[in-house]
């Protein structure tokens, strides 16, 4: 049987210790963009649901919307303004998902196309595919009812 001594001890100790540093970031201390494929909300999320919620609307109190996503890439989106009395617009169609599988793309014309895919919550994205921010950004939000 082998002895280990002090020495023996202190240098293992720092070879477990180097192989666990090289193990973190390679981009310590920078922020890192590399997209994780294998988590991210396509394939990591429950996000085949309804989601309700209530966006701004430039000339009206707001417009309650309904939006169904559905695991077969097609979604459906009823808008209805609120105090118009019974004035609902639908829009259907399919959807596909950005590269890093975070995003959908909406196939129609008529609706802003982007939303990001969160826990839970679809966010409206801006014309451009950016996030909405500033004070409004909240009401953009639609949350998972089912």
């Amino acid at each position: 049987m082998k002895k280990i001594t002090g020495t023996g001890i202190t240098a293992a100790a720092g070879i477990v210790l180097l192989l666990l540093c090289s193990c973190g970031s390679k981009n310590s201390g920078a922020k890192n963009e590399a997209i994780d494929a294998a988590h991210n909300s396509r394939n990591s999320l429950n996000w085949a649901g309804v989601y309700k919620g209530q966006i701004p609307a430039a000339d009206a109190p707001g417009i309650d919307v309904v939006f169904t996503l559905n695991e077969d890439g097609t979604y459906e989106v009823i808008y209805h303004y609120v105090d118009r009395g019974d004035n609902s617009f639908i829009f259907a169609g399919n959807f596909e998902w950005d590269d890093a599988g975070r995003v959908i793309i909406l196939d129609s014309g008529e609706l802003p196309p982007y939303y990001t895919v969160g826990e839970n919550m679809l966010i409206q994205m801006d014309m451009s595919g950016q996030e909405i921010t500033g004070e409004l950004a909240e009401n953009y939000v639609l949350r998972k009812s089912n």
